[in-house]
């Protein structure tokens, strides 16, 4: 059994984890690279012929987990990709906006290398089309959570809820193998799963995908095994603890308050999954206590439109609080001042409003879509704030922001950046050191192996090392192409 690791290997983005177990070629994640350093991956070839593939295993529809998958379907494979019924849901609409904004990015870009006089680059040409997304969609099947798949030869999968976004899964794979039947775990109880799985010479394989937070908004909390031979987590906030939950709305009040008395905008780079909905939770419960002004909230995302109404679609994901709220007259998703911008020329129409407005839209780490203009509207504006309410990867615009850079470039021009610049951390749908720990606690008996990915390198040596030190477990930082045989 071969485990390689062709993502997010000490860096957040591109997750994607090749395993090959008797016979059958699975990739868990296919995930677009998006931190500068690293975006030129997203036009390599796949390490592995596409067309040998047999499965693609998704954790949820985030793009950094999915977005790769119409480039390795155009380029051969047609085998069957297996997803919860919600993540199908999403990523249909994920990918859809995805490839639209890389055909309009590339034909901008092409336009603009005319008249500076350069043609015939890299980013002239879209990475996919919406044509590959639509041969993309009929290879996508739902998988109902908990229940074991057979994937055939010996090896099935099992789906966990990960408590991250709406349809959000742990993927644990199960592995039989004539080479493990003669061990048995001398730590497990007889009749145990662990000594039960060991006996019947079975090895499993957990990836976490991303870990949700306890307590989050919406979905459930995550899931926790028992026990994994091996694992493989990610480490996103591994070295650092969110705000507490329960400030979020005296931050953003705040910040909104604020920001509305000086006679600026509250701009918010957001993410379409999952962070526009918590956003809209937080602030109709601003709204309704009368917390802040009666300014105008516009949600100027098409993506995150049709999200939204995917979460209505699939309540039986949600929590018991989230269906109850739905039913009720405090229904998040509509509130006095909510605006949802539905056309090119409304987006454009909000920054000729000459009063205070919360404005929020994709993308969420500024490197497409509408927010860029909102951003060049406001971002030299000392009375505007730009707000930060998720994961900024490194070298990413919404990265050189948050990071106080003096200027920026947006549109082939540099803007200076005199708008206020805050982050609030405790909307993140990641696990933070403590619920990592606490994910962890979880298994009864050490895995054979812990790998520790989906992290910027030094948080992910800080993440392994204070695991080591804690537990005493094997704890490895694979790099990018990195290649296993687990035993």
């Amino acid at each position: 059994m071969k485990l390689a690791f062709f993502g997010a290997a000490r860096q957040v983005t591109g997750s994607c984890y090749f395993v090959e177990a008797n016979g059958l070629r699975i990739l868990v994640d296919c995930g677009l690279h998006q931190e500068r350093p690293y975006l030129e991956r997203n036009w390599l070839p796949l390490p592995v012929p596409p067309e040998d593939i047999d499965f693609i295993l998704l954790t949820h529809a985030h793009l950094d987990h999915s977005g790769l998958i119409p480039a390795v379907v155009r380029d051969g494979f047609a085998g069957t990709i297996l997803t919860t019924a919600a993540t199908a849901d999403l990523l249909a609409i994920a990918l859809m906006d995805a490839a639209k904004i890389q055909e309009e990015d590339a034909a901008y870009k092409k336009k603009r290398h005319q008249k500076e006089g350069r043609s015939g680059l890299p980013t002239e040409v879209p990475l996919y089309t919406t044509e590959d997304v639509q041969m993309t969609m009929p290879l996508v099947e739902g998988a109902a959570y908990d229940e074991a798949r057979e994937l055939g030869r010996g090896v099935s999968v099992r789906f966990r809820d990960a408590g991250h976004i709406l349809g959000s899964a742990m993927v644990e794979l199960s592995v039989k193998g004539q080479a493990f039947a003669a061990e048995v775990d001398p730590r497990a109880k007889p009749g145990t799963p662990a000594a039960v799985g060991v006996e019947e010479g079975v090895r499993t394989i957990v990836f976490s995908g991303d870990i949700g937070q306890w307590g989050s908004p919406f979905v459930r909390d995550p899931s926790l095994f028992e026990r994994a031979d091996y694992i493989v987590m990610e480490s996103t906030y591994g070295d650092r603890d969110h705000e507490d939950p329960g400030r979020v709305d005296d931050l953003l009040g705040g910040i909104i308050r604020d920001t509305a008395g000086a006679g600026g905008n509250v701009v918010i780079p957001t993410f379409a999954i999952e962070r526009a909905q918590d956003l809209m939770f937080h602030l109709s419960r601003l709204v309704r206590a009368k917390a802040i002004p009666p300014v105008p909230v516009y949600l100027d995302s098409p993506m995150a439109r049709e999200v939204t109404q995917a979460f209505e679609r699939h309540d039986g994901f949600l929590d018991e609080e989230a269906r109850k709220l739905f039913a009720s007259e405090e229904h998040p998703f509509r509130f006095p001042g909510l605006v949802i911008v539905r056309t090119p020329e409304e987006s454009k129409a909000i920054n000729t409003v000459r009063v205070p407005a919360v404005i929020m839209a994709g993308s969420g780490m500024c490197t497409g879509g509408r927010i860029k203009h909102h951003l060049a509207h406001n971002i030299t504006r000392p009375e505007s704030t730009i707000l930060f309410v998720g994961y900024q990867a490194r070298e990413t615009l919404g990265r050189q922001i948050l990071e106080k850079a003096a200027q920026v470039r947006l549109f082939g021009k540099t803007f200076p950046v005199k708008a206020r610049v805050a982050k609030i951390d405790g909307f993140s749908a990641h696990a933070d050191r403590k619920a990592l720990g606490r994910w962890l606690d979880g298994f009864k008996t050490p895995p054979r192996r812990l790998f520790v990915t989906h992290g910027d390198a030094d948080v992910a040596r800080k993440t392994a090392e204070r695991i080591r030190q804690e537990k005493g477990w094997t704890v490895e930082v694979p790099d990018y192409l990195e290649i296993w045989d687990l035993d």
